[in-house]
């Protein structure tokens, strides 16, 4: 259980992040077709993309905050996405990325420094709060659950859409204050 600003009580999902119970799969049962996600995270993979690409292709309009940028953003993920750099295809799937950034009318804003943590938000058609997964979860292969990660993680989804909107007021708040 967790407490909010108000002090009452909700209940999130442990999220193990392997078997069945990845973010990956998460995010194939939360993405509506027309809703949309708002993205918080601390590095971000082709490798990723491309797994998730089923899934992204429901959505419109997503949201995505990055760490701080010096020059060009890393798409090569993490250690942990290394065995996919050697399939060749890195600069294919980044221009398919960058193709599906265009193509969904994303909104991507670079964070003041680093993200600590990260989050995902799946938003319905309406653009009300859906799902969230929050905590050490990064769009990279090991943080979706593709690939094998710390086993020391700690990722939480919620249950509810009130748990969801809960969370969504912190990323809408850090995303009004990062400008365009």
């Amino acid at each position: 259980m967790v407490s909010d600003a108000l002090g009452e009580s909700a209940t999130v999902k442990l999220i193990s992040n392997s078997g069945t119970d990845r973010v990956i799969d998460w995010l194939g049962k939360a993405v509506d077709l027309g809703g949309s996600l708002d993205v918080a995270s601390p590095a971000v993979s082709v490798f990723a993309f491309a797994a998730a690409a089923g899934a992204l292709g429901a959505v419109s309009r997503p949201r995505i905050v990055l760490p701080a940028l010096d020059g060009q953003p890393d798409l090569l993920g993490t250690v942990a996405d290394r065995a996919a750099r050697n399939g060749l295809q890195t600069r294919s799937l980044a221009q398919r990325f960058g193709e599906w950034i265009v193509a969904k009318d994303a909104e991507v804003r670079a964070a003041g420094g680093p993200v600590p943590q990260g989050m995902i938000v799946a938003r319905d058609a309406a653009g009300a709060p859906k799902q969230a997964v929050f905590g050490t979860v990064a769009f990279t292969t090991d943080g979706l659950g593709i690939t094998p990660g710390n086993p020391l993680r700690l990722l939480q989804g919620t249950e509810t859409a009130e748990e969801a909107a809960m969370l969504s007021q912190w990323f809408n708040a850090q995303w009004s204050g990062l400008g365009a």
